[in-house]
């Protein structure tokens, strides 16, 4: 599977988010459903395991409440997390994160915010609408006033991006 590449390497997933993504995709491809991400995150004193689901036609309360359901069955019988923690499925909002090769090519068109590891001339964040992805490069369209600019930005280079909400 394509993912995001940090500064010196792969992502490396936990047990926890390894475990929780096998078990919770059969219930999202019986649902019609499709995982965004998985994270397992420490909060002040409490653990979180984050299950974040879309759809071509956007998730409601009750999508995200079968799927904690079912999920938390099955957690609970294979249980591979050994201290407490909240579960919480949800939708990943309006500017939801771009990880996977196919949510760039979804993202072209609209409006993304992009994080890089190292500038590209002299920036490191750049938000714009991505209008094309080749599969290795995001090209962007950044407008500063009424003057549009063009960014190529490698793949490898980026740190994080998310689709980006416009207020007009």
């Amino acid at each position: 599977m394509f993912q995001l590449k940090k500064k010196g390497g792969t992502r490396v997933s936990s047990k926890a988010t390894d475990v929780t993504e096998q078990l919770v995709k059969p219930i999202l491809e019986e649902l019609n459903l499709e995982l965004v991400d998985v994270e397992f995150v420490k909060e002040g004193k409490n653990w979180f395991l984050r299950v974040y689901i879309d759809s071509a036609t956007g998730v409601d309360i009750e999508d995200c409440g079968k799927v904690s359901e079912k999920l938390s069955e099955l957690l609970d019988e294979h249980d591979p997390i050994t201290q407490a923690y909240f579960l919480e499925v949800s939708s990943p909002g309006a500017e939801r994160p771009l990880k996977k090769e196919k949510d760039f090519y979804n993202a072209v068109g609209k409006n993304v915010h992009v994080k890089l590891y190292e500038p590209i001339e002299g920036a490191k964040a750049f938000e714009g609408e991505l209008t094309q992805f080749n599969g290795e490069t995001l090209f962007i369209t950044v407008k500063v006033k009424a003057i549009a600019k063009k960014f190529e930005i490698p793949l490898d280079k980026v740190a994080s991006a998310r689709l980006a909400v416009v207020f007009n």
